[in-house]
């Protein structure tokens, strides 16, 4: 069972249109409402697998009603922390070449009740889960060192904790040792403070942040691929070129893999690749099903084609 936490989540409506044309009144060709936050896709895209999730969420007002419901519709169990703020609404726009323009509101501010609860929910839902995945940015109202604080308990709690966020909060989150953080490159980039031109660089980047205390580093590099970086070594993985339709919670998707896969070593990160390849198929940030994927994508061991999942260490 895989518990997420999602500290900020949404309801993201998506439009797909032929051409954005600003100033002009545009007609969609299709559109359509998911649940959105890092973390409720990583749950939406584990019990697509067939896996049983918990998505635990600070929700208010009629939106963070309507998305609870959409979860439920999904199979999903919800944990609410109800917040006297409105769940935030997202608008995102698809153009027929994978271009995507998005507009994300900020969403409410959150007590520090509000926020304590957060945390001791996380505490008492962790019991039994094979992974907690913390993922998004933070509400208002809470404090950079809050994944901080998330990670040490469920730490304490016994539970394993992968960590999708950026900045300041993945900054102040690494001197707890989260068992996995998945940034991407730009994300990457920003938290060693340099441009990162090749593979190379991405490599001693992710050995810097699991200096810094992570365990283990899987980030996504956008076509190019992804890397897991761990005490075992470097891997690098590459998908085939896909049409892309909405790389909206790609990379959640890829984690949601990921971590249903073992969470740890190449055969883990070539599924992490088939769920990222398969995500930016779909509209909108609809979640792969297993009938979606590569199947070779999640049986590789060794080198192969299509995903070549490196078992050397990388340089």
């Amino acid at each position: 069972m895989i518990l997420t936490v999602t500290p900020n989540p949404s309801l993201d409506r998506t439009y797909e249109i032929p051409a954005l044309d600003r100033g002009a009144v545009l007609r969609a060709t299709a559109d359509r409402v998911d649940p959105g936050g890092k973390g409720v896709n990583v749950s939406r895209a584990v019990a697509a697998a067939g896996h049983r999730t918990l998505a635990l969420l600070p929700l208010g007002g009629p939106a963070g009603a309507a998305l609870a419901g959409l979860l439920g519709a999904e199979g999903i169990e919800v944990v609410a922390v109800t917040v006297a703020g409105q769940t935030r609404s997202n608008i995102s726009v698809a153009e027929p070449d994978g271009t995507l323009t998005k507009i994300n509101a900020t969403g409410p501010v959150l007590t520090a009740d509000e926020s304590e609860t957060l945390l001791a929910t996380v505490g008492e839902r962790s019991v039994g889960a094979d992974w907690i995945a913390c993922c998004g940015s933070l509400p208002r109202g809470l404090e950079p060192e809050w994944y901080a604080e998330l990670v040490a308990r469920a730490h304490r709690a016994g539970a394993r904790i992968a960590l999708d966020t950026s900045g300041p909060s993945l900054t102040a989150a690494l001197r707890e040792r989260p068992d996995i953080v998945k940034p991407n490159a730009e994300e990457l980039s920003q938290a060693v403070g340099r441009p990162l031109a090749t593979l190379g660089d991405a490599v001693k980047a992710a050995e810097e942040l699991r200096a810094g205390g992570a365990r283990a580093v899987l980030a996504s590099l956008g076509a190019d691929g992804q890397l897991l970086v761990d005490e075992d070594g470097a891997y690098f993985g590459s998908a085939p070129a896909v049409s892309v339709r909405s790389n909206v919670g790609a990379g959640d998707a890829s984690l949601a893999g990921f971590l249903t896969a073992g969470g740890t070593g190449p055969m883990a990160l070539a599924a992490a690749l088939a769920h990222g390849a398969a995500a930016v198929q779909l509209p909108g940030s609809q979640m792969p099903a297993p009938a979606d994927l590569e199947p070779s994508a999640v049986t590789t061991t060794d080198a192969v084609p299509l995903h070549r999942v490196l078992t050397e260490p990388v340089s």
